[in-house]
């Protein structure tokens, strides 16, 4: 598959990259795909939720009331669960909800989906570029040349740019990564991935590096 070129400014370059068939036109794996995101979204979650239980509820353990006799249910202590401020049965504890996943699993989510975004049409290649200044105008200004200011986007730079990133943070729906620190959610909640061009072959090579 060929995607054109074209500058950041919007222009054609007149120039085509191919996409090679090993990442971008595999079959895809649903599976692969679902458990990555799980994981990444279940590795993102601090696990710090917690209800104090019956043991650590402060207040009297003298009985309330007499066992028998009362015409209603037995009652032992104030700190009992079915009273109001009593401990909570089987409330959140803290975990840790993150879970390993094999590297060759993640690979085959990732190529999965990139090959969705190709066969959508959701995959744009710019000329490499960099920022003079960290300004989010010159960020707009690009997505609007692309036809790109309404969607979610996720521009891929081959490296680190400070005056790219910088000038991303703030802009709404958009994300800037790395073509080393590209993963299946943010892929998967783009509308449309946005490469420099010379992130491509990174992204190839990393995909297909043998484990």
């Amino acid at each position: 598959m060929d995607v054109s070129v074209v500058k950041y400014s919007g222009e054609n370059t007149g120039r085509k990259v191919a996409l090679s068939a090993e990442v971008f036109g595999i079959e895809p794996n649903d599976h692969a795909i679902y458990l990555d995101v799980k994981s990444i979204l279940a590795n993102q979650r601090q696990g710090t939720h917690k209800s104090k239980q019956r043991n650590e509820i402060s207040g009297s353990t003298k009985k309330l009331k007499k066992q028998k006799g009362t015409g209603g249910a037995r009652a032992g202590s104030i700190k009992n669960p079915q009273f109001k401020g009593g401990g909570r049965i089987f409330g959140p504890q803290p975990r840790d909800y993150s879970f390993k996943l094999n590297k060759k699993v993640k690979d085959l989510a990732r190529k999965s989906a990139l090959t969705y975004k190709a066969k959508e049409n959701a995959i744009a290649v710019i000329e490499d570029f960099n920022f003079n200044e960290a300004k989010t105008k010159q960020y707009v200004s690009m997505l609007n040349a692309l036809s790109l200011a309404d969607k979610k986007t996720l521009l891929v730079l081959p490296e680190v740019s400070k005056n790219v990133v910088l000038a991303g943070r703030n802009v709404q729906k958009t994300k800037v990564t790395t073509a080393d620190q590209i993963n299946t959610y943010d892929l998967m909640n783009a509308d449309s991935v946005v490469f420099v061009e010379s992130s491509i072959n990174k992204v190839v090579t990393l995909l297909n590096k043998e484990s």
